[in-house]
């Protein structure tokens, strides 16, 4: 079988084929985030591959709902999913469950599950970009979310925090410590 020159949707009985590189992107400097599965193709999740720039740290946060898996493709990701002994408001990266659970570094290969109410960030410290695939569950509250987020980061000047926690109010996500996006300084 030959590779296909665009996605395929699915027929009524048929799959879904989403080539490399395939799929529709939304970009800002925070994120990168490419669609390969949406609500209109499947009912159990969404699924994304995300560019995780280097700086970017989605914050720590917890869905009442939603339930998402997260795939390192390439590069290093600092992630966490567990309740913490205490949430302090301005850093997880410190955080420890209650067993000795500390952040982890992740890399390619890693693989982090998500249930509903578990805390959880990812961040990339490292200075060379990160790759995921990401899936949530249930569509497309997902979608929506990343369509209105990339808008917001994509606005110049610094991070509008208040849109921010307005928008992640509507799709299930209670933020316990701020998104940040410290770029890189750029040489001259």
């Amino acid at each position: 079988m030959t590779g296909h020159p665009h996605t395929t949707a699915p027929a009524a009985t048929g799959g879904l084929i989403v080539p490399p590189g395939e799929g529709r992107t939304l970009r800002a400097a925070a994120q990168h985030v490419t669609f390969k599965v949406t609500g209109a193709q499947s009912r159990l999740a969404s699924s994304f591959e995300v560019l995780v720039p280097p700086g970017f740290d989605v914050g720590a946060h917890v869905h009442a709902r939603s339930e998402e898996l997260f795939y390192v493709l390439e590069g290093e990701i600092d992630i966490f999913a567990f309740e913490p002994r205490v949430r302090t408001p301005h850093g997880w990266r410190g955080w420890q469950s209650p067993e000795g659970e500390r952040v982890t570094r992740a890399t390619p290969g890693t693989v982090i599950a998500v249930p509903p109410g578990c805390p959880h960030a990812f961040a990339n410290p490292t200075d060379v970009p990160a790759r995921m695939f990401f899936q949530s569950s249930p569509p497309p509250d997902h979608e929506r979310y990343f369509e209105e987020l990339l808008e917001i980061l994509s606005s110049d000047g610094p991070v509008d925090h208040d849109a921010i926690a307005a928008l992640r109010g509507r799709y299930d996500i209670e933020q316990l410590t701020p998104l940040r996006h410290d770029q890189p300084a750029r040489s001259e």
